[in-house]
Order: structure tokens, then sequence, then C-alpha cells
């Protein structure tokens, strides 16, 4: 799976090879993965704002991809973008600021569900949270979403859709749950 780097403001696309496998992850779940991957050695640090963002990018990306979510926890359009509620408030205590980096147990995730996380985060990481929010203000899916309502499984894979590049030898197996 490869997504294209990103720039300007030009829609992304995602490239995929992986053979899909059923691995249900949860969003917190998701959240932890994403944190794990912050390099604070290098100065990386990660958001509540931008873990939200990823999680988003995470589920659309999956939804579009393999026509299943990825955690089954629901994405809620807020004011300042969508937010898996759950998630949010576990990390709210660190208000703006950069969440803790704490080890995950690798072992929960499937190497298929760590690459797609991976590549995620590998594109998006790289972005502050005020430009992954900029970014996400000219989408659909939340855009077309009234504030404090879930962001539809069916808006987002159909735009995240437009922004996936199939491989000719892609399998059609089954997708990732995880």
């Amino acid at each position: 799976m490869k997504i294209k780097p990103v720039t300007a403001m030009r829609p992304l696309r995602l490239e995929c090879k992986i053979i899909a496998e059923v691995f249900p992850v949860t969003a917190h779940e998701v959240a932890q993965y994403f944190v794990s991957l912050v390099d604070e050695d290098a100065g990386d640090s990660i958001s509540n704002l931008k873990l939200q963002k990823l999680l988003y990018y995470a589920q659309g990306f999956h939804l579009a991809f393999f026509d299943q979510v990825l955690f089954p926890e629901a994405i809620k359009a807020w004011m300042y973008g969508p937010v898996v509620p759950q998630v949010w408030h576990k990390y709210k205590d660190f208000g703006s600021g950069p969440i803790s980096v704490e080890p995950v147990n690798l072992e929960r995730y499937s190497p298929r569900t760590r690459e797609f996380l991976d590549e995620v985060y590998e594109v998006y990481g790289q972005f502050t949270a005020p430009r992954l929010r900029d970014m996400k203000h000219s989408e659909p899916p939340w855009k077309n979403t009234r504030q404090g309502e879930p962001i539809s499984h069916a808006s987002m894979k159909e735009f995240f859709k437009t922004l996936v590049i199939v491989d000719d030898d892609d399998t059609g197996a089954a997708p990732p749950q995880g």
C-alpha cells in the first residue's frame, strides 16, 4: 500500500496491495498506535486535535479501500473537525499540548493493520494539527454534516474513494478490521 506524498492542497491518492484480513480494533487502539509512532527524540509530537484528524483519515481510507469500518466508534462533526468523542475525552487533559507517548502491545495489531496505519501516519502525521484541520475543512463528509451529528460512513466512503488508487493486481480479499 502506498499513499502518494501530499503537496499543496491537492487530493491525496492511496495505493494499496494489502491482502485484507479480519482483525478488529477499537478507536482507542488505533489512537494508541498512532501515539506510539511519535518520535519524541526527533521533536515530533501529537496533540488530541491532530490525533482526531488521523483517526478520521484512517477510517475514511479504510472505508474507501476495504468497504468496512476500521473501528466501530462513530466520528462526529464537531466545530473544529471530525472527532471520536470517546478518544477525545481520554486525551482531553493534555489540552492542545502533546500527548505522552506510551508503548503499545504490537501483537494486538495484525501486520497488515500496522502497515495500513503506518502508511496513513507517514502521509498525514507529517502535518501539524492546524494544517490537518484546514485540509479537512474543505472535505464534504465533515462540511456536509450538522455539528454534533455522526459523519456517515457512506459519505466518508464516497469521498475517500475519490482519493484512492487500487492497484490492478489487488486481490479483492476480505477487508481487515484492524
